[in-house]
């Protein structure tokens, strides 16, 4: 079953997408970005594809290790389409847009630009199971133990009654989207598995972020002593 009824089916997914490189802009299917665009080429990307039949764009992230030109760095393979589901043209000139998170997929090749945007030939077939909606299977003690920390160490607050209550896929989704991590832990999320070895993942990343902080806290205890 579908997440949504007006979702594309895997058949009618473009082989061509626009794509849009953002550093720690996570997004995940299920998951709603919102967005402002405001570059000139963005806005045609948006523009062509508000005027396609599908609304995709393709979220992806750029690959720091291996950049050899700044105007055109490298990507990693893996990213995640979503659909426009909502825009809103500004007064300035802006569009804001929400992205819904469809399915991952593979860049095999990048084309030609278009309009200064850039686009890629790609493949979904092997995150089939990202366009299915049974429920995942995962550790929400040791997930939630360690975002309590991370937030305590962060400074953050959250209506902990709602995250107690939420959904597995929705919490493991929308924590990942919005948890403050670097890109290359936001990658490490986007390629995992699926939801259940993705709350491992962000259980991990999260664990590591609260130790660096208890040692960086020791650390500063002792230069002051």
């Amino acid at each position: 079953m579908k997440r949504n009824a007006l979702e594309p089916d895997l058949q009618d997914l473009p082989k061509t997408i626009p794509i849009f490189p953002l550093n720690g802009a996570l997004l995940l299917p299920g998951g709603r970005l919102p967005l402002n665009i405001f570059e000139p080429r963005y806005l045609a990307m948006v523009a062509d594809a508000l005027q396609s039949s599908h609304r995709l764009i393709g979220m992806i992230q750029t690959n720091d290790a291996n950049t050899q030109d700044e105007l055109q760095p490298m990507l990693y393979s893996v990213g995640c389409v979503g659909k426009i589901s909502s825009f809103e043209e500004t007064p300035d000139g802006r569009y804001l847009i929400s992205l819904d998170g469809l399915i991952r997929f593979k860049m095999t090749k990048e084309l030609e630009m278009k309009d200064g945007y850039r686009r890629a030939s790609v493949e979904y077939g092997n995150f089939i199971s990202d366009l299915g909606t049974a429920p995942p299977k995962i550790n929400r003690d040791r997930l939630l133990s360690a975002l309590r920390l991370y937030f305590d160490a962060k400074g953050f607050t959250a209506d902990w009654d709602a995250i107690k209550t939420c959904e597995s896929e929705k919490l493991v989704t929308t924590l990942s989207m919005i948890c403050p991590l670097g890109f290359q832990d936001k990658q490490a999320l986007l390629e995992a598995a699926n939801t259940g070895a993705r709350a491992d993942t962000l259980s991990t990343l999260l664990e590591m972020e609260n130790s660096g902080q208890i040692l960086n806290i020791q650390d500063n205890d002792d230069v002051r002593h």
